[in-house]
């Protein structure tokens, strides 16, 4: 299943490669200089936006069909992404099961964009995120989501929301697996 996750995300981030080329991003998210280094998790005040998005239950193994489906349905209603690819993830896709796992695949997108079904208009309101950063393949972000959630617990924090990755590669096809990088928000709060 990682293995299959690895080669869809490559597939859809070599489909966003074209997009990110032509759309400059518009988005409150972190720059690269902002993002702390691989291994570190830091504790952000991040801007709410709005994103486009198709969701799923079950496995990730349907992420390539619903990147698909995300971008014919996007390209014909003439929706535009303002940023990079996010993936969201509610529940645990470390722990849950497979089949249970509630997803989405979305673009951040301008706030006066009309959105119309399947497509789900959405807004990131979470403000306060723990932000780390994966450098390696995509079938191994769980291990870096389960180190964040430890520092949350030792630093007195509890995750509250669901987890957002953004895939930081513009074309992860010409960068080796273990230089990949993404980064990952889990929303939190003090306990």
């Amino acid at each position: 299943m990682e293995n299959n996750r690895l080669k869809i995300l490559n597939f859809i981030l070599g489909l966003t490669l074209i997009l990110s080329l032509i759309i400059s991003s518009a988005v409150p998210q972190l720059s690269a200089q902002q993002l702390p280094p691989p291994g570190k998790v830091e504790i952000r005040e991040v801007e709410p936006f709005v994103y486009c998005s198709l969701s799923r239950q079950g496995s990730f193994s349907d992420i390539q069909s619903a990147v698909g489906e995300l971008m014919q349905y996007m390209q014909s209603q003439n929706i535009y992404p303002t940023g990079s690819m996010i993936g969201i993830f509610h529940g645990d896709p470390t722990l849950s099961d497979p089949n249970n796992i509630q997803w989405e695949v979305g673009f951040p997108i301008d706030q006066q964009a009309f959105v119309q079904a399947p497509l789900q208009k959405k807004q990131w309101t979470f403000t306060q995120v723990a932000v780390g950063v994966h450098e390696g393949p995509y079938e191994k972000t769980g291990e870096t989501i389960l180190k964040m959630r430890q520092w949350l617990e030792d630093n007195g924090y509890v995750q509250n929301g669901p987890i957002l990755e953004r895939y930081l590669d513009s074309d992860p096809s010409k960068t080796s697996p273990e230089n990949l990088k993404t980064e990952i928000w889990l929303p939190c709060k003090k306990i």
